[in-house]
């Protein structure tokens, strides 16, 4: 059971995650992407996760603290080892401020969580071998 407010949940579940790759496309929560699972196909993985280091806990930061948290998110994970492609999570109408993201091939789901938790985030998203991304609570 989540502790964070009904239309928080639903904006993130509501959010579009776009992936900035060579072919850029948008990630939906329970939406299977054959977009998704051609990359994961490609890197030889069979789970990612688009995470943000921004806005900690869903209020807002200045640019520049949030591109240092970023910054270092990408350290993180360069750090792991696991392949990185920068992304965008943005709601299409409820003005919040489009924010910089990471999708991370390879990347299983403790550790996510982990890693999301660690920049204060209240969810991130995930996909597994089905590439159909869930939202994955963290508080």
């Amino acid at each position: 059971m989540s502790t964070l407010p009904r239309h928080l949940l639903q904006a993130y579940a509501q959010t579009h995650y776009r992936v900035d790759a060579a072919a850029p496309f948008t990630l939906r929560i329970g939406v299977a992407s054959a977009a998704l699972l051609a990359l994961h196909r490609r890197h030889g993985v069979a789970c990612s996760a688009f995470i943000t280091a921004v806005n900690p806990r869903s209020q807002a930061s200045d640019a520049t603290t949030n591109a240092d948290r970023l910054q270092r998110l990408r350290a993180h994970v360069n750090a792991l080892g696991l392949p990185c492609i920068d992304g965008v999570g943005q709601h299409p109408s409820n003005g919040w401020p489009a924010e910089a993201s990471l999708l991370v091939l390879g990347l299983d789901l403790e550790t996510a969580r982990r890693l999301g938790e660690r920049w204060d985030q209240n969810a991130i998203v995930w996909s597994g071998a089905d590439a159909a991304p869930q939202l994955i609570l963290l508080r």
